[in-house]
């Protein structure tokens, strides 16, 4: 597992996508960095060679709300088993033999807490899929297949410090009662498990302050 830098975790993706469609794993804990970076990985490719690069992100498989309650796993929504793995296996094996044809994807919406239907395209001109979520990589039954989908898998990390204070940032809207109570029994705990339970990926890539 070799440490890379974002010049060069791009100039890879781009070399191994230049002729035939090449999914790449960005996987971390929550807050490391993973949307950021693969939007900003899918801007500069796509400002290169115009809608050749595509974000699929992990958290489109978000189970609803209204199930969870029914699942009783409200309060551990992030975790492993509060997300549709069945579909989005599904829609890796999809991507991946997709050939030229356009695919609708889910993606979750962070200011309505749910997941939008078929609210992206992947064009079927798309040659980098950069798929981006916390259990990519996860050494658990039906986790650990997806890895055979990726063609390049890096964990994006960052300090676990640097990762609470991100966490906590993102529940400003409760009180810091509140958000600790958060952080502490689900956020981190999956963060935890992210870094401890993951396949060992071909690359690192650590973030650091914001």
């Amino acid at each position: 597992m070799a440490e890379i830098d974002y010049d060069s975790l791009r100039q890879l993706i781009l070399e191994r996508g230049q002729s035939m469609r090449s999914l790449t794993a960005l996987a971390g804990p929550p807050a490391a960095g993973k949307s950021h970076i693969a939007n900003a990985l899918c801007d500069e490719i796509n400002a290169r060679d115009p809608n050749s690069a595509v974000v699929l992100p992990m958290d489109g498989y978000h189970l609803d709300d209204a199930l969870l309650d029914s699942l009783g796993f409200r309060d551990r929504k992030g975790a492993p088993h509060t997300f549709d793995i069945a579909g989005f296996t599904h829609m890796l094996r999809r991507v991946s033999r997709a050939g030229k044809t356009d695919i609708a994807v889910p993606v979750f919406d962070r200011t309505l807490e749910l997941s939008r239907a078929a609210a992206r395209l992947i064009p079927g001109t798309a040659r980098h899929i950069l798929v981006e979520g916390n259990y990519l990589l996860l050494d658990q039954p039906g986790w650990r297949e997806l890895a055979d989908f990726f063609a390049t898998t890096v964990m994006i990390t960052a300090p676990r410090p640097l990762l609470e204070s991100r966490l906590m940032q993102r529940w400003q809207n409760l009180s810091p009662a509140q958000a600790r109570k958060k952080c502490e029994s689900n956020d981190l705990p999956n963060a935890d498990l992210v870094m401890s339970a993951s396949l060992a990926s071909e690359f690192t890539l650590v973030t650091g302050d914001p």
